[in-house]
């Protein structure tokens, strides 16, 4: 019978590390989800679905590239969709170029809530995230995310931001 391996025990400062990492990962989306209740009467994920879907070519995304940008499974992302559409900002329709998916589109009306949506939320974040640190911090910041993810997402198929759309990009390099 093989012996079992003792436990690699966190140290005292791996678990101070740990700690204050758990309860920044938990306590972050707690803050910027009642900031979007509060301020848009939108869940956290319900933006980041329709964040992802402005940030993409005609606002539109199969539903299998959306649950993985935004970080959530397909049954999830659905009944979003469904809330969504029943405010009037996503469609669902068939995609031409495959049947077997489908295309959640963000809708003009979608759009124009994300626009009034996008200032408090970006804030929020700023405020949160990174007004606190320096710039050296944010690119470790950046450099330790990416590695843990690929720690998280042993396939490589960690979820990357779409290329926005040149028009809307410039549209929104023009405002004041």
């Amino acid at each position: 019978m093989e012996e079992k391996a003792e436990p690699r025990w966190l140290g005292r400062e791996e678990t101070e590390i740990w700690f204050t990492f758990g309860t920044m990962v938990t306590s972050l989306p707690d803050a910027l989800d009642a900031q979007l209740q509060r301020d848009a009467g939108i869940s956290f994920f319900e933006y980041q679905v329709m964040s992802m879907l402005s940030m993409s070519p005609q606002h539109t995304r199969r539903m299998s590239e959306l649950a993985a940008l935004a970080n959530g499974s397909l049954t999830r992302l659905s009944r979003t969709v469904d809330r969504l559409n029943k405010r009037g900002w996503i469609i669902r329709r068939p995609d031409p170029e495959n049947g077997r998916y489908t295309l959640a589109v963000l809708t003009d009306a979608g759009w124009d809530k994300v626009v009034a949506t996008a200032p408090a939320h970006v804030e929020e974040v700023r405020r949160a995230v990174f007004d606190p640190l320096t710039k050296a911090q944010l690119r470790q910041l950046r450099d330790i995310s990416t590695r843990i993810g690929r720690t998280v997402h042993p396939d490589g198929c960690l979820p990357t931001l779409p290329e926005p759309d040149p028009a809307e990009v410039a549209v929104r390099d023009t405002r004041p």
